[in-house]
């Protein structure tokens, strides 16, 4: 009996997997798919950026441009993939180039659907040059738009090469409440602190970093604004000694802080362990952190309560899944780290889908999604079919749907990237 396959170009196949045609048509393009074989023809750097009406920042700088930089790679088989390079403002620039003229050459002609072939390429042709930083940030969104290439090749969503949804749902946490340089502050995040909570968002996280007494009229201040049944977080950013953090962290135990992100620098290991062990809030980390080498240490120290791995810089999906691997064999729950576009919210929700329940029960604790609430017109608008997360969230008690388009599902709209593209 003859067997008959339909590619994702609607071309069929005999028995044997043989086409009349393996020229350069549209007919032997759509074999080489269905045969595993798509040649990257081009990768191309998108770095978007447009004037913020107010400028906004964290505890090491403040900024007044919002910057994504987007990874378009394509193929000889017509299909495009798109990732997400984590960095903005000049590092932004910086990563372009490396993705441009460093790992471009490296990889053009090479099968797109060889993802582990490609990554470790790359990796080991960089490793005396960059282990960690731009290098593997850079990777970070060409090894994205590698897996949305072959979600799309094989008709599936991301989440499905992963190895399958482990919920339908994801429920979100609203992200606000950025430094500004004014003097009520502490007005201000009580009032968008409200104004998350009435959006739908079950938990919030805030920036802190101005020095404990200030730090703490900042909580005080939100927390008296959203009450106690909301979970809060805060988010440092490295801007304390160990040693400053220790009572800090004791103040927040006081008003109901769930987790205290990024107390030290990244770099001190023995920090985090310390504050591990004096505080019973959570101390979570790891977005500074890159590829299964730099997490090990972090996992295997002890280093942090929660676990927050950024896809678009430890090295991808590819590497994540390594990352994924190494927290669970030492019961390290992951809360992923969330920041950039549409793009890199899209692709966090594939891998919050396919994050196995931990621990596995009858009623575990779900992952969480996180998103930032600030104004970002490359969140809201840069893709043809939007997300629609603050719909979603406001809509459906605060969870938001996972994706069921091929792919990553996150397709920019071309007009959109070339109005806001920079060079």
């Amino acid at each position: 009996m003859e067997i008959q396959t339909s590619d994702v170009t609607g071309s069929v196949m005999n028995g044997a997997g043989v086409a009349p045609d393996t020229n350069d048509s549209a007919q032997g393009r759509s074999l080489r798919v269905a045969l595993g074989k798509i040649r990257i023809t081009a990768i191309k750097s998108h770095v978007l950026q447009y004037d913020l009406d107010d400028e906004l920042g964290y505890s090491q700088q403040y900024y007044t441009k919002r910057t994504a930089h987007l990874v378009e790679v394509q193929t000889d088989a017509g299909i495009t993939g798109w990732g997400e390079c984590f960095g903005g403002g000049a590092i932004a620039f910086a990563n372009k180039t490396i993705v441009e003229r460093v790992i471009a050459p490296m990889i053009v002609g090479d099968d797109a659907l060889d993802r582990e072939v490609i990554w470790h390429k790359v990796y080991n042709l960089l490793r005396d040059h960059g282990q960690k930083g731009m290098p593997i940030q850079s990777l970070s969104g060409v090894d994205i738009a590698l897996w949305d290439i072959a979600g799309k090749a094989q008709g599936v969503p991301v989440w499905k090469l992963l190895g399958g949804a482990f919920r339908e749902r994801i429920p979100a946490y609203g992200y606000g409440m950025m430094l500004q340089r004014k003097d009520d502050l502490a007005e201000r995040f009580a009032a968008e602190s409200a104004r998350i909570k009435d959006a739908g968002f079950g938990a919030m996280k805030m920036k802190i970093g101005l020095g404990p007494k200030r730090d703490i009229q900042l909580v005080e201040a939100v927390r008296k604004s959203i009450g106690d049944d909301i979970d809060l977080m805060v988010d440092a950013n490295h801007a304390y000694t160990t040693r400053e953090a220790i009572p800090l962290g004791r103040a927040l135990e006081e008003l109901g802080v769930y987790w205290f992100e990024e107390p030290v620098a990244p770099e001190d290991r023995q920090g985090y362990r310390d504050l591990c062990t004096a505080l019973d809030l959570n101390i979570a980390g790891g977005e500074a952190e890159f590829t299964r080498w730099g997490f090990r240490d972090l996992i295997e120290g002890r280093c942090v309560d929660i676990l927050q791995p950024e896809v678009c810089a430890l090295g991808g999906i590819s590497e994540y899944q390594k990352v994924l691997a190494l927290a669970q064999a030492h019961f390290v729950p992951v809360v992923n780290h969330v920041w950039g576009s549409a793009v890199a919210v899209g692709t966090n929700l594939h891998l919050l889908a396919a994050l196995p329940d931990f621990p596995g029960a009858a009623h575990p604790v779900q992952p969480m999604l996180e998103y930032d609430t600030t104004p970002n017109r490359f969140r809201e608008e840069l893709l043809q079919e939007p997300l629609r997360i603050n719909e979603q969230v406001a809509e459906n008690g605060g969870t938001v749907a996972i994706p069921t388009a091929p792919g990553l599902g996150v397709d920019p709209d071309l007009k959109f990237i070339k109005h806001f593209e920079v060079n």
